[in-house]
């Protein structure tokens, strides 16, 4: 396992920003995926965005143009930049990494819009 630290949660109000941070306390390989799931009371955990390396990136269609997920050069640490937030992106926010046989979770962020 590949323990991870997230940071960056909050409330902010509706049409705000935030931005959330991930690392990694190990080195991580280049290959692998790291990325954003969250879940909302009551709801299953679903996928925000994920980024590959450092260029394929994949985002939830309910977030498309108004989050940005990026990583360092190092690999090691990603960012969600969350934009235009909307009440329904309420939810806990778990940064995940994967490669191959290893499927790492942090402890969660949460991320509050109000209306």
């Amino acid at each position: 396992q590949v323990p991870l630290v997230e940071s960056g949660g909050g409330l902010v109000q509706a049409g705000g920003s935030l931005k959330l941070t991930c690392s990694a306390s190990e080195s991580v390989s280049s290959l692998s995926t790291m990325g954003w799931y969250r879940q909302a009371p009551g709801k299953q955990r679903e996928l925000v965005a994920t980024v590959t390396g450092h260029t394929t990136k994949n985002y939830a269609d309910s977030v498309k143009g108004r989050f940005t997920i990026s990583r360092t050069s190092n690999w090691r640490t990603i960012f969600l930049q969350m934009n235009n937030l909307k009440p329904e992106d309420t939810a806990v926010y778990y940064c995940n990494y994967r490669r191959l046989t290893v499927d790492s979770w942090g402890q969660g962020t949460q991320v509050t819009v109000s209306s």
